[in-house]
């Protein structure tokens, strides 16, 4: 942890920006979302299915526009790109907490989902994985604490919000809050990532199209996006149902609640070693290994009886998802060079998105058919043990940038 400090000392400013940003992802993410649903399927007389059938299509819309936008991290000033996106989530928030038409509904679920979970966090690992080199991993490790933080911060303001006045109320004040931080973006200086941009400036729509292809037809995604898609997928719909499977199970709630802050915490501090583990070993190492720990957890969550059987889950899933973010855009940079950071994770993070789009949809079909909860996640587990061997594969590749 010392390396951690002398790190910090020099590069607090530029560290912390990034983590703010996956802090304030927060409020386009699932576990967030999710603590309006109940209110949300009352509000719009809609059932359970429906809302999964219309949280799936919006995010899949969401992944679609983010490989139009993707790439102007690459060219477009940070602050620029940032404000645009803080803009976009607040009315998108706001506007989930006035919307009365489900058209309304679909449009603010869409900007949630786009500017919170997928853009923020682009605009954070694409500039701080670009900006640093020989420590990134500590870098990006450090950005990735938002994720964590928001976990453990905001469900609290957010259910005592909801619980105080309505769930309304606490969407248009999230979106409220969210305004107030462009305030301070104003006086902060990002001059320093923008040195890193790209001195050709915008991409035509066919070098655009060329780099995609040129991304997922190589042997490299082939590799790499399964496992970011297993992760996404898995993550999603596990955390999604989660309170479905305790009471499938007859565990305590409070108990699992309790438990999660186990989660948390194990995310926390995995982050910080898997950022550590990247600069000495590579990320190329670690990917081969860091998926195993969430997918054994999946076989103590499925047959246990007892409630330690989630305990168990979640700390091996927390292990994995702290290193998750470090390691795939440690591996990025790594192996396809950082010059085209922006247009390259964009197709990565699209794929991601649209695995946490199909988590909760498949996943509830399974259950509205009545499978049981120990063979859903037998079937998740066979998944991942498919992608996990397909890990192994990525000794063999050697770094060649796209030009």
């Amino acid at each position: 942890m010392k390396n951690y400090y002398y790190f910090l000392k020099g590069n607090f400013k530029k560290v912390s920006f990034g983590w703010l940003l996956t802090f304030l992802s927060s409020f386009g993410q699932t576990f967030l979302i999710s603590l309006y649903v109940p209110e949300i399927i009352k509000a719009f007389e809609i059932s359970e299915g429906n809302f999964g059938a219309i949280y799936a299509a919006c995010t899949v819309a969401a992944s679609i526009i983010m490989l139009t936008v993707g790439h102007t991290v690459d060219h477009k000033p940070v602050k620029t790109v940032t404000a645009f996106t803080i803009i976009s989530l607040a009315f998108s928030s706001i506007l989930l907490g006035i919307a009365e038409h489900i058209a309304f509904l679909f449009i603010a679920l869409i900007g949630l989902r786009l500017a919170g979970q997928g853009f923020l966090s682009h605009i954070s690992m694409s500039i701080i994985s670009r900006y640093f080199d020989k420590n990134r991993g500590k870098a990006l490790s450090i950005s990735s604490l938002g994720y964590s933080m928001g976990e453990a911060i905001f469900p609290i303001i957010v259910t005592s919000i909801i619980a105080f006045f309505n769930w309304r109320m606490a969407s248009i004040v999230s979106g409220i809050a969210l305004l107030l931080y462009l305030i301070r973006l104003k006086f902060t200086n990002l001059l320093d990532f923008d040195k890193q941009l790209s001195p050709e400036g915008k991409p035509s729509t066919w070098s655009l199209l060329k780099d995609y292809k040129t991304v997922i037809f190589d042997r490299r995604f082939g590799i790499m996006m399964p496992a970011s898609f297993a992760l996404g997928f898995t993550n999603t719909a596990i955390f999604f149902y989660q309170y479905v499977f305790v009471e499938d199970k007859g565990w305590s709630p409070q108990l699992y609640a309790t438990f999660f802050t186990v989660y948390a915490i194990t995310r926390f501090f995995f982050s910080l070693f898997g950022g550590m583990w990247v600069d000495r070993f590579s990320a190329k190492k670690i990917f081969r290994y860091y998926i195993i720990p969430i997918n054994i957890g999946l076989l103590p969550f499925a047959f246990m009886d007892s409630i330690t059987g989630a305990l168990i889950y979640l700390i091996l899933a927390g292990i994995t998802t702290g290193m998750s973010g470090t390691v795939k855009t440690s591996l990025i940079a790594e192996i396809y060079g950082t010059k085209k950071m922006g247009a390259i994770r964009s197709v990565f993070t699209m794929f991601m998105v649209i695995s946490t789009a199909l988590g909760p949809l498949l996943i509830g079909m399974l259950i509205d058919m009545n499978v049981s909860f120990t063979s859903i996640m037998l079937i998740i587990f066979g998944g991942m043990l498919l992608v996990s061997l397909n890990c192994q594969r990525i000794g063999s590749v050697d770094k060649k940038t796209i030009e």
